[in-house]
């Protein structure tokens, strides 16, 4: 068999309902693997090991080690914009206080674990994908999402946010993040919590 017909024989294998849960699986124990420990931690081995599949079975349905980091970073994207989608959906009119505010917005920009170690591996990724071409389309897709889900947020919790604004807004608490952790603070969220409330108080 060529190589041309094996490509084509995974690919229809792939779209059959049993490689769908495979290649959902791989991205997900991936995903995983990128949050734990960075870019440098999307193994091939152990992406398969996590999600309990045989080594072959990454490079079976994916065409590459980029290919499956890209699968991983979109997994937890859009992970992360569905978890906040479904917040702004429960968070109550009279809840939408500053407060909540924050915490929903900062849980999309800085992730929900607040610890400070899981702060800066997430702004490594983010550093990281700039070295990354073939991450950029799908990160600029995500970034638009996540800046329609936030101007939606803001919106809908009565505060006066414009596109410029927003902005200004994520830099804000970039800027404190990164101010932060170069000053070893050991509370980098905290920093940006009160910057941003300060902001929009």
């Amino acid at each position: 068999m060529t190589s041309g017909g094996s490509a084509a024989s995974a690919a229809n294998t792939a779209s059959t309902p049993k490689g769908e849960r495979r290649r959902s699986a791989l991205a997900a124990a991936a995903a995983e693997l990128l949050v734990e420990g960075g870019f440098g931690a999307v193994r091939h081995r152990a992406v398969a090991e996590r999600a309990g599949l045989p080594l072959a079975s990454t490079t079976y349905y994916f065409d590459s080690l980029d290919d499956l980091v890209c699968a991983a970073v979109e997994r937890y994207g859009r992970a992360e914009l569905a978890a906040g989608r479904e917040r702004l959906a429960e968070l109550a009119t009279e809840n939408r206080g500053v407060d909540a505010v924050v915490e929903l917005v900062l849980d999309l920009l800085l992730g929900p674990d607040p610890h400070e170690e899981a702060v800066i591996l997430r702004y490594e990724r983010l550093v990281g994908t700039g070295r990354r071409p073939h991450l950029r389309p799908l990160m600029r897709v995500l970034s638009a999402e996540l800046r329609e889900l936030l101007s939606e947020i803001f919106v809908r919790s009565g505060f006066d946010v414009d596109a410029a604004r927003l902005e200004r807004l994520i830099a804000l608490v970039d800027g404190a993040v990164v101010n932060a952790l170069v000053a070893v603070e050991p509370d980098p969220r905290s920093v940006a919590a009160r910057m941003l409330r300060d902001a929009l108080s």
